[in-house]
């Protein structure tokens, strides 16, 4: 493998490949293409493809990332590997093992629209109707679900507001699991219940995918973090690239403690810098750093 157009960071981030590693990438650095060498790597180090999980945030780098490596692997290589974003994943864990939770592997999603017309009909059945607008409570159900709350954390809570949600997020999850629906926090959320309920599970997957890579990690909120410190289990062979200067999510969940906290909770992890930034000339790098 000729990794000669790497740069020394880079070749160090793509040739480390087992343990906990941490790569802090800033925009232009090369990350993805260390991603996709770094996979090149493992297998050729005798790794077979249906170990190698690699998530990140959005269909589109999902598809960049599959995209390079298939220029790089013959095409029955390449189709072992699993790229995906987060809720994808989950999704498809989801459809082969859900009925264990008493839904049905033709489970619903339910869109925005689903759950304000939900939490509408709660609201209505708990005579709360004109105390808050329900799209509040669908942001706030939301935000408990990636805080890993359920609602009995609330119930007790010193600000009325809060007790509200809580028995509203109780009545609008009852409604989707009547409906065999989930909403896109369950696709996450739940798969942390079935390995819970299920350690057999845990176990399977941990032998599926025993090594892991996470781009964008400054953007993953509690749950994702979670599942990957799940699935890396004792072995924690698990790669992180991030850069926790461009960590914007925080509104809808991400915790920015994920990527600055990582080398303790992978203890003994490799952190690896790639400040060379191949996109913007110095005077826009210059101009960024001072904003």
């Amino acid at each position: 493998m000729d990794l000669s157009h790497l740069n020394t960071p880079q070749r160090q981030a793509a040739t480390t490949l087992h343990g906990p590693v941490l790569v802090l990438a800033g925009a232009g650095s090369g990350k993805t293409t260390v991603i996709t060498w770094r996979i090149v790597a493992l297998l050729e180090h005798g790794i077979e493809g249906q170990h190698i999980l690699a998530v990140t945030f959005t269909n589109k780098a999902a598809r960049e990332m599959r995209e390079r490596i298939a220029k790089l692997l013959p095409a029955k290589v390449a189709g072992d590997l699993t790229i995906s974003t987060f809720h994808s994943f989950g999704c498809q864990l989801l459809r082969r093992h859900i009925q264990l939770l008493g839904y049905t592997s033709r489970f619903g999603i339910a869109d925005p629209s689903d759950q304000e017309g939900l939490v509408r009909q709660v609201v209505g059945e708990l005579n709360l109707d004109g105390q808050h607008r329900p799209m509040e409570f669908v942001i706030g159900i939301s935000q408990m679900k990636n805080n890993m709350q359920h609602p009995d954390s609330l119930k007790e809570h010193r600000l009325p507001y809060f007790r509200l949600l809580a028995q509203v997020y109780e009545g609008y999850q009852r409604h989707l699991s009547n409906m065999n629906l989930v909403d896109f926090d369950d696709l996450l959320l739940l798969v942390l219940r079935l390995w819970d309920e299920h350690p057999e599970l845990l176990e399977k997957h941990r032998e599926r995918f025993k090594y892991l890579m996470v781009d964008e990690f400054q953007d993953t909120n509690m749950v994702q973090a979670e599942i990957i410190r799940r699935l890396a289990g004792s072995t924690r062979h698990v790669c992180v690239v991030g850069d926790d200067d461009q960590s914007i999510y925080g509104w809808r969940g991400a915790s920015i403690s994920n990527i600055l906290d990582f080398p303790q909770a992978y203890a003994g992890t490799t952190v690896v810098r790639l400040e060379q930034n191949y996109r913007s000339t110095n005077t826009i790098l210059n101009a960024a750093n001072a904003v």
